[in-house]
């Protein structure tokens, strides 16, 4: 699930301008990995499986471009926001980071730059 946040905010980041995605770093990312149901909840969101908060929809869209270009646009402090979902999504739900991995990533080829991510910004 953290990684779908993360990912999530990788797109939004990525798609959005600097300003309006940069209004994610304050985002709670805390809550989020701690309370499973609201992680849940996000993962459907992604998948297209569930209703999507506004936060939701945002990093629905900006997704794919986030993941194919490193979250170039987002700032500093989103970045390690996003590298802490990650990496959360990958240890405290690994299901949901292999489903949305898969859905986002089909054949991997975004795999190394997101090691690279998770290396440089991973608090």
């Amino acid at each position: 699930m953290k990684l779908l946040i993360v990912l999530a905010f990788v797109v939004v980041v990525a798609a959005r301008p600097e300003d309006d995605y940069n209004r994610y770093e304050n985002f709670d990312v805390d809550e989020v990995i701690n309370n499973k149901r609201l992680f849940k909840g996000y993962v459907d969101c992604l998948q297209g499986e569930g209703k999507c908060t506004p936060e939701g929809r945002d990093l629905k869209e900006s997704l794919p471009d986030g993941i194919q270009n490193s979250c170039g646009k987002c700032s500093e402090k989103l970045k390690v926001l996003i590298a802490k979902v990650i990496a959360a999504a990958q240890e405290q739900y690994p299901e949901d980071w292999e489903k949305i991995n898969k859905q986002y990533n089909p054949v991997g080829e975004h795999d190394e730059k997101m090691k690279e991510f998770l290396k440089k910004y991973k608090p």
